[in-house]
């Protein structure tokens, strides 16, 4: 680590279980976030700024007005851009010490296999079923752990699941019935709590990257900001579950 990081990373790098070894730890890291939405954008941001070495950027839409409320790592003049664009520039701005890749396309299962195990650790802010049990199957396969996400309305939810350590993966707790999760044009959304959630995912994932604390590996933080009721859910691995669970017969 050189002068300059030493200086950028101090207040970080004086965190309690964190230090040198940590900072160390992320700067060697790579880590792929899928959506740069309302959870990606401060996700990207604030792993950016930690000095998580290595970032892959997974999106395939542009930036339209309406995401200015909440999608803060674009602006107006990004209107129109590609997402991965916007927040590449952005990122190398604010630190340009990080390295990104962009995907700018729909990830294929095979492809997103691939993908994932060229990273350490997967953040996902996708705002669809069906994304997010691609993401889970592809991190159980790779044995990659995964920071899950979600906002709607004024309800908001961070879990890591680690099924590599023995936990459950996303699709133990969620079914897929084959319907779509409700979308923020639909329901709205705050801003802010967005942000909220997105900075919980980047603190999650900096624990699980550098080891510091208690992750929130096998269980579901849930908040509803209208109240600003907070609470901590246990999760079980589902030993039927069709992606991490025990094959018959085994």
């Amino acid at each position: 680590m050189n002068d300059d990081q030493l200086i950028r990373y101090s207040r970080q790098i004086m965190v309690p279980g964190l230090d040198l070894a940590g900072q160390e730890q992320l700067l060697a890291s790579r880590a792929l976030v899928v959506g740069l939405g309302g959870l990606g954008s401060p996700v990207a941001l604030y792993l950016a700024a930690a000095g998580l070495g290595h970032l892959v950027l997974a999106d395939f839409d542009r930036v339209e007005l309406t995401n200015l409320q909440r999608q803060i790592i674009h602006g107006t003049d990004d209107l129109g851009h590609l997402k991965t664009d916007s927040a590449r520039d952005r990122i190398a701005a604010l630190n340009p010490e990080v390295t990104v890749d962009t995907l700018a396309e729909r990830l294929t299962t095979d492809h997103l296999v691939t993908v994932v195990q060229a990273v350490d650790i997967v953040i996902d802010g996708s705002d669809n079923f069906a994304t997010r049990f691609a993401v889970n199957a592809a991190c159980v396969a790779a044995g990659r752990p995964l920071v899950s996400g979600a906002v709607i309305g004024m309800d908001g939810q961070v879990a890591v699941f680690r099924p590599d350590q023995g936990g459950p993966c996303y699709r133990c707790v969620y079914a897929d019935t084959g319907e779509e999760a409700q979308s923020c044009s639909e329901t709205g959304v705050l801003g802010p709590l967005t942000g909220v959630i997105g900075s919980l995912q980047a603190v999650e994932a900096v624990k699980v990257v550098t080891g510091l604390g208690e992750s929130l590996a096998g269980r579901l933080l849930v908040v509803d900001a209208l109240t600003q009721q907070w609470r901590r859910l246990s999760l079980r691995r589902d030993p039927q579950c069709p992606v991490c669970g025990v094959p018959a017969g085994q």
